[in-house]
């Protein structure tokens, strides 16, 4: 019986197996979805559908650079205990050097490692260690230099949070501290004009309110909203910033007095915008005595 490629899309999507484990198993099995589900469970490679709906919110970010592209990859998983297993962080630094090659977090779920498709080396992974795993998201900063920085490195290259800089000018020591600088504050954007628009509005409609409730004249309500936003961008924007390290001067005139003009940052962290589940202590423990 011929294999289709719907065929093997629909065998992937009920067991979570890879593309080649499921067209193995289906030409195993003379397209019989059941046996083939059966003999991806056989094998071991059908657990990773078991897994799929637990919340992976822990894991690691791990950063690479090269030739003025710098990435930043976060995998989750379920646990911290996996984070800190070195065949998970091995894996994790090979997928970071694979996102050097894309552009796309879905280009590099098609992106091989050790000859075989990133989606398919993290089904590997879930059916060896038996947790929820998902490719979350990269970001990419290109400059003519580009600088990372790992907080907290769970080891070389990755940890909790990574960060990217990107720099005209400048040296590693200087990219270097400005990296730290958005470990630290996490700034919404690099300036004002790259801003969400939603945020600066929902931002200045709560001022307004706030100025409107003193009483004071329009003409006077319209002056503390001006400075009242320019202090707003001054807090969220790592250009408008006060640089920790010297917090005399911004961030942009710490880079322009070393000669430098900061292209592109980014900052991504372990689970940010997941929402945990929280369980007691007596359910977990039940829960991992049960295998579930």
């Amino acid at each position: 019986m011929a294999i289709t490629a719907a065929m093997v899309k629909e065998l992937r999507e009920t067991t979570g197996a890879g593309m080649m484990d499921a067209k193995k198993a289906l030409t195993e099995t003379d397209g019989d979805m059941e046996a083939a589900v059966d003999w991806l469970r056989t094998k071991g490679l059908a657990k990773a559908a078991k897994k799929s709906g637990r919340i992976a919110a822990e894991g690691l970010v791990a950063v690479a650079v090269a030739n003025g592209k710098g990435v930043a990859v976060e995998v989750n998983s379920e646990t911290d205990f996996v984070a800190k297993n070195e065949e998970f962080q091995n894996m994790v630094r090979a997928i970071a050097q694979a996102a050097l090659s894309v552009d796309t977090v879905e280009e590099l779920a098609n992106a091989p490692v050790d000859g075989k498709p990133v989606s398919e080396v993290l089904t590997d992974a879930i059916a060896k260690i038996g947790e929820n795993m998902t490719l979350r998201r990269m970001v990419k900063v290109e400059a003519p230099l580009v600088v990372s920085y790992v907080h907290n490195a769970a080891a070389d290259g990755m940890g909790k949070i990574g960060v990217l800089v990107g720099l005209d000018g400048g040296d590693e020591a200087l990219g270097r501290q400005i990296a730290m600088h958005v470990a630290a504050t996490s700034p919404a954007s690099l300036g004002e004009a790259d801003l969400d628009p939603a945020l600066v509005e929902r931002e200045k409609q709560v001022l307004t309110e706030q100025a409107r409730e003193s009483g004071k004249p329009d003409a006077v309500i319209e002056k503390m909203i001006v400075g009242r936003m320019a202090k707003f961008f001054e807090e969220v924007t790592l250009l408008g910033q006060k640089f920790v390290i010297n917090p005399d001067v911004t961030v942009e005139q710490a880079a322009k007095d070393a000669g430098a003009t900061i292209v592109g940052f980014a900052r991504v962290a372990v689970g940010e915008g997941i929402e945990k589940k929280e369980e007691d202590f007596a359910a977990e423990v039940a829960k991992t005595l049960s295998g579930n």
